[in-house]
């Protein structure tokens, strides 16, 4: 079978979440599967990192797509184009995003329907083209995977389809994560805070992820705690306006604030490992994947109870309201706690078990060859 797959998203030391799916599934299922060519469309040259194996074609089109008019362009008019050229006989989308009307085989992964749930989450023009083209993309393939069962849900009762037509293919978890040495984290907690602890929020910036409500609990948990717990921020700032500024600014403890930015995933695991738990905080998750990444590192977690969260993270978190700062700050409170912590951690042993990025490949495999209709 020639497989053609949307890899526009795999960026050297830029990716997120799906950008990470993509690549490990992608890299998964090139490798598992000689007998089969894939064609691998990027929107610039591939890193030789993303250079799986000989039976991959790389192929690089135009335009580079980051803006919605260019998002357009690439798959109305480049992918088609190469879709016919290479003669290709199944197209994967592991970003959602696909030809309209497309005339062979095609699964397109939605990882989450947030864009749908509010109106001021993205940037306008992403918002008005994600809102407008979705329930085509989700209506016109021949198949749709998606990261939980929560999702699948919230892609069904949405965009009115068939539950058959849905499959559920989990996130994994870099295998970077892992439990370090006390001397290992010793060494993290020397370089990055001067060797205070800390807590550790993971995120690319957005409004959904609800950094505002986190500050304002750290405020009120440096009032019962340590002078010298921190918290770290790691994530580029795709949004900081309105009440995300606000909160920071008026903080009274923003010296205890350290924004990372972007940093690799080797420091990343090693910051996960280090910290006294994960705070997580978001209002809207697919799946959560820094949830699983914290239970691969042995590093408590706090996360809201909303959408996919209690799903993933099973009893092996601790839940809070995300709209309460005052939910927020008593269980990170309760999570400094040693023995909460390694409860925590005892019991995200058992649950990290349900996903692995080599799981999720298998079902998105499986999920390919319902796609194809064929044996």
């Amino acid at each position: 079978m020639r497989i053609a797959i949307n890899t526009r998203l795999l960026l050297k030391g830029k990716m997120d979440g799906i950008g990470w799916f993509t690549a490990e599934t992608t890299r998964r299922m090139i490798q598992s599967h000689p007998e089969h060519t894939f064609y691998l469309f990027f929107d610039r040259k591939p890193a030789a990192e993303f250079l799986y194996g000989p039976n991959e074609v790389p192929v690089v089109l135009c335009p580079q797509a980051r803006h919605p008019l260019l998002w357009y362009m690439f798959f109305e008019w480049a992918i088609p184009w190469a879709l016919k050229h290479y003669n290709i006989e199944l197209f994967l989308s592991p970003d959602g995003m696909i030809p309209l009307h497309p005339t062979i085989p095609t699964l397109t992964v939605i990882h989450d329907l947030n864009f749908e749930h509010a109106d001021n989450n993205l940037r306008s023009s992403h918002q008005r083209y994600m809102t407008h083209f979705f329930p085509h993309f989700a209506r016109n393939a021949t198949r749709i995977a998606t990261v939980s069962e929560y999702s699948k849900r919230d892609i069904c009762d949405t965009y009115s389809v068939g539950t058959d037509k849905v499959d559920v293919v989990y996130d994994g978890a870099n295998p970077c994560y892992r439990p370090h040495t006390d001397s290992e984290k010793a060494s993290v907690r020397q370089r990055f805070t001067h060797g205070a602890p800390f807590l550790i929020f993971v995120s690319t910036i957005l409004k959904r992820k609800n950094l505002a409500n986190l500050l304002l609990a750290f405020d009120k948990v440096k009032e019962h705690t340590a002078d010298d717990l921190k918290l770290v921020v790691v994530g580029s700032r795709a949004w900081w306006q309105d009440e995300l500024s606000a909160a920071y600014n008026n903080m009274l403890h923003k010296d205890d604030i350290l924004m990372l930015g972007h940093v690799n995933h080797n420091d990343l695991a090693a910051l996960m490992s280090a910290s006294q738990a994960l705070v997580y905080p978001s209002f809207f998750e697919g799946f959560g994947i820094p949830i699983l990444e914290a239970m691969y590192a042995e590093t408590a977690v706090v996360a809201s109870m909303t959408t996919s969260m209690p799903e993933v993270g099973g009893d092996a978190v601790l839940y809070i309201d995300p709209s309460s700062p005052e939910s927020i700050a008593d269980a990170i409170i309760n999570v400094l706690d040693p023995l909460t912590r390694e409860t925590l951690i005892d019991k995200g042993r058992s649950q990290r078990t349900l996903y692995s990025w080599d799981r999720s490949a298998d079902l998105l495999w499986q999920s390919i060859i319902k796609t194809y209709g064929r044996p």
